[in-house]
């Protein structure tokens, strides 16, 4: 009983305080909505890349490849890709250098080579796409003509009937926009600003003087730390659960279809952060450990992708290292593949990441706090 009546005291507390709600939940609802507008067209998916040319040197002498890739020619083209024959005296790679084509393609008896141009890297990443496409189509009519010779056409064609290619996509259409993407990285981000608040949790009744009276009271310390931190997470919570809520009905932002799962990491992560903040006010007396973890913080959040996307082509080194290391990084993973491939299990290595660091944070303190005679 005692634990529920200290949390609900810091509960009522918190939600008093003006400059703590504006800080939880105005900022990052106005810079959801500032950067969610300004960015749109970073995350469109549309993009015009016009007509492609494709220059073409044939040196098998016909046969079943050169077939195939003729009919594959004429389909490409109603796409707005051309295919010429490469003159004769021309060399194929030395007109993708000077920019005549996109992509030059050799068909000899050891199959297709494809040489790409690096000054239009989009147009030369779809020409390659459909000629694997193709390929990938080809070997299968190849293998399927050894057997079932009358079939061949059937594979080309993805026929209705043929069972031997099926193209499959899950809500292919469902891509994040920009105020998705940042309503998802941004409520991540207040989860871990539950790690700032959490270090006044015990140094507030230090410099108020109560801590004192609460060590004299007739109530054990283990009743008081728990207590505080149960009104933490409820409070911050209850943050960004607002701000999910709010992003959801107002800016009509996607969260998917398991927000029960979605709650469960952002809780987690709450814990965590909270962890967090209170190890280090224990480990670091003062000030010192309010501006160290606002630090963290915001370091996290910007490697994290809080303020901008970070792709998985961060690669290695030091800032393939810094990303990974981010709580953000961890939870908008996790969520992104919860909320848009309907991929639940992407989200419990988030979540034992976050309870694993929060045992790790909590025990810290606890350890700290049993050797000091006071909170």
């Amino acid at each position: 009983m005692n634990i529920l009546s200290i949390a609900f005291k810091e509960i009522k507390q918190d939600f008093r305080d003006r400059r703590t709600l504006i800080f939880m939940l105005g900022f990052p609802i106005i810079l959801m909505l500032i950067l969610g507008l300004a960015l749109t067209n970073a995350f469109s998916g549309d993009l015009s890349v016009g007509d492609l040319k494709v220059v073409v040197k044939d040196t098998t002498g016909g046969g079943p490849l050169s077939e195939a890739f003729t009919a594959f020619t004429k389909e490409a083209g109603k796409s707005g890709i051309t295919f010429d024959s490469l003159p004769a005296g021309k060399n194929g790679r030395t007109e993708v250098e000077n920019n005549r084509y996109v992509d030059y393609v050799e068909l000899s008896g050891q199959g297709i080579s494809l040489y790409g141009s690096s000054r239009s890297t989009i147009e030369s990443n779809i020409v390659q796409g459909m000629l694997t496409s193709f390929a990938d189509k080809y070997n299968a009519a190849a293998a399927v003509a050894q057997t079932e010779p009358a079939q061949v056409q059937a594979v080309f064609a993805g026929g209705a009937g043929s069972d031997y290619i099926k193209e499959l996509s899950i809500n292919a259409d469902r891509t994040p926009g920009s105020i998705d993407y940042y309503a998802l990285a941004l409520t991540v981000m207040v989860g871990l600003w539950a790690a700032m608040p959490a270090g006044g949790l015990i140094q507030r009744e230090i410099g108020r003087g109560t801590a004192v009276r609460l060590v004299t009271a007739p109530i054990r310390k283990s009743e008081i730390f728990a207590g505080k931190v149960l009104g933490g997470i409820v409070t911050n919570f209850l943050f960004v659960i607002v701000i999910i809520v709010f992003s959801k009905y107002v800016f009509k932002a996607y969260w998917g279809e398991h927000m029960g799962i979605v709650l469960i990491v952002l809780l987690s992560e709450v814990i965590m952060a909270l962890s967090l903040g209170l190890a280090f006010s224990y480990l670091l007396k003062g000030s010192a450990s309010r501006g160290i973890v606002s630090l963290i913080v915001q370091l996290m959040s910007f490697f994290g992708g809080a303020y901008f996307p970070i792709g998985d082509e961060a690669g290695g080194g030091i800032m393939g290292f810094l990303v990974n290391l981010s709580p953000i990084r961890w939870g908008n993973h996790g969520l992104t593949q919860v909320i848009y491939g309907n991929d639940v299990s992407a989200a419990w290595p988030a979540v034992g990441l976050y309870i694993g660091f929060a045992i790790l944070f909590l025990g810290a303190s606890i350890a700290v706090m049993r050797r000091r005679e006071g909170l």
